[in-house]
């Protein structure tokens, strides 16, 4: 059975209740200072930024900003956007991990981005969150991914 991880997840009502294009298509500000909400309900934080793949023309990334007081003291984190569901009800994201998990999670500061195209770097950050990375195609094969080739 072939899935494409990458995609995002959506729950709620939010398609059939929208004014305008969202939320299978919509305007990446419009998502920028969303709360996150852990696994275990908690507010963890909020969306800053959503990191495009140029190349491949892919979300890679949702930074979150989490901890500190207006943005004093914050810690930022490149979250994969297959951990990462659309409420569209509660107009938040819910992400697939605790909160133990993100205040635990590797992290950056605002004035040190890390060079986020490093693979290594990025292969770190997914495994952490438990997803395969966003430029591949998997096939799930009891608890192990294969690369598939992409369908012609």
């Amino acid at each position: 059975m072939s899935v494409d991880t990458s995609q995002m997840n959506i729950v709620g009502k939010g398609a059939e209740t929208a004014d305008g294009p969202g939320p299978d298509v919509m305007a990446a500000s419009t998502l920028d200072g969303n709360n996150v909400l852990s696994s275990d309900g908690d507010d963890v934080g909020k969306i800053k930024e959503i990191m495009l793949d140029v190349t491949s023309g892919r979300i890679a990334y949702a930074v979150l900003s989490s901890g500190g007081f207006l943005g004093i003291g914050d810690k930022l984190l490149a979250i994969p956007w297959s951990a990462l569901t659309l409420d569209t009800n509660n107009k938040c994201f819910r992400i697939s991990a605790t909160t133990e998990q993100v205040k635990s999670a590797p992290g950056f500061d605002k004035d040190a981005w890390p060079s986020m195209a490093d693979r290594s770097w990025a292969d770190s950050i997914h495994r952490y969150y438990s997803r395969p990375p966003y430029w591949q195609r998997f096939e799930r094969d009891d608890a192990t991914y294969r690369n598939v080739p992409p369908e012609l």
